[in-house]
């Protein structure tokens, strides 16, 4: 079959892209192993979303985000960061910049099951799934794609949406630079004591960054990191020996907590694929980079190079009269490419900086969290890179 665009996965960014595509009046196949995990009210997923301002933005613009609000969402109008050594604060307010929350703690199924809705009722996107990448061939015209079912698709471009294990990485032989921090996250939902104030927390410790994230008046969605060995013996633990060491390590902010969900943990690495375009062939979102969890800007990255694609699209169309075009696809990868290995690099340091015993850093850290947080326009720019707007 002939088509334009052929979307492999569909997770978050790769529903988005293909929604994306088919909304500039592109054909696009999406092909994915297996429907998302539906979203359950009842049974919270404990991979939570802080979406940021811009991206809620392009789900507004795809139709979606007034549907997801009508599902678990938390605003949260405030974020607090601090230090284990120096407790001096860094705070963020919503109306510092005039705006009512800074962002959204979405589930994970939450987001991809209404994206899943409007993919599945989107007459520009024809899906194969369940079925998988088997082999792929970029040509200067075409790109020609095999599936597992054997059915071939012969498209202007290629998007490999399909995560950190990418199969499309790997049939373009893409190298990667692996960093793995020796670190679990541990997820899991907490009743806290005291009320959050809509407020996202991180306290910065020697073992790696604890964050508390609002999901209701009296829940939280936490990620900690710790190493390895660290969080294998806390998940280990009693839910009651697990909320004291989490009670401990989080200097009682929110008072005493009560363990209220399972708990789960995922392996800590930054990963960052040598480029984003070969040919007719692009790699978005987790394909291309993995970060580290601290700044929660995983997925927020992944859709932010959904809406680079965006307007490089539409300014090839302005300027070609057809959105996909060579010229701005290679900007589209630079540009993506330089920001994401930033980020990467920015949250890598950070972690390195705060995440380690030093007595010396951790009196400097902490002070430097105080002193940002008294200069008005450095937190300007940090609300900035936190909201994308």
């Amino acid at each position: 079959m002939n088509t334009d665009v052929v979307v492999i996965g569909g997770g978050a960014v790769g529903l988005c892209t293909a929604l994306m595509a088919a909304r500039q009046n592109l054909r696009v196949v999406l092909v994915e192993a297996h429907e998302p995990k539906a979203w359950q009210k009842e049974q919270p997923d404990l991979r939570v979303v802080a979406l940021a301002l811009d991206n809620q933005a392009m789900l507004e613009t795809l139709g979606v985000w007034q549907k997801l609000k009508v599902m678990h969402v938390r605003a949260y109008s405030a974020m607090q960061v601090f230090d284990e050594i120096e407790p001096a604060p860094l705070c963020f307010q919503a109306a510092d910049s005039g705006r009512d929350y800074l962002g959204h703690i979405i589930e994970n199924t939450a987001l991809t099951e209404v994206l899943w809705q409007a993919v599945v009722a989107e007459k520009n996107i024809t899906l194969h799934c369940p079925d998988k990448l088997e082999a792929l061939q970029s040509g200067p015209d075409f790109v020609h794609v095999v599936l597992r079912s054997g059915t071939e698709i012969q498209a202007r471009l290629a998007i490999g949406a399909d995560g950190a294990a990418s199969k499309v990485r790997e049939l373009l032989a893409i190298e990667t630079d692996l960093h793995d921090y020796g670190q679990k996250g541990i997820v899991a939902f907490v009743e806290t004591e005291r009320f959050h104030a809509n407020t996202a927390w991180q306290r910065f410790l020697s073992t790696g960054p604890l964050a508390f994230l609002p999901f209701s008046d009296t829940v939280c969605s936490i990620v900690w990191s710790l190493p390895n060995t660290q969080a294998d013996t806390l998940l280990a633990q009693t839910p009651e020996a697990f909320c004291q060491a989490l009670d401990s390590a989080f200097a009682g902010t929110l008072g005493k907590t009560s363990l209220i969900s399972e708990r789960a943990a995922f392996p800590l690495k930054r990963q960052l694929a040598s480029r984003m375009r070969q040919g007719r062939v692009l790699l978005l979102g987790d394909a291309a980079h993995s970060v580290h969890p601290l700044a929660g800007q995983g997925v927020n990255l992944g859709l932010r190079d959904v809406r680079a694609l965006q307007k490089a699209f539409e300014k090839a169309l302005v300027t070609g009269g057809d959105p996909i075009g060579m010229r701005q696809l290679d900007v589209w990868a630079r540009q993506c490419y330089s920001d994401n290995a930033m980020a990467a690099l920015v949250f890598e340091n950070i972690n390195r900086v705060f995440s380690n015993d030093s007595m010396a850093l951790g009196l400097m850290r902490g002070r430097l969290l105080g002193l940002a947080n008294r200069i008005s326009p450095l937190k300007a720019q940090m609300i900035r890179l936190a909201t994308g707007l």
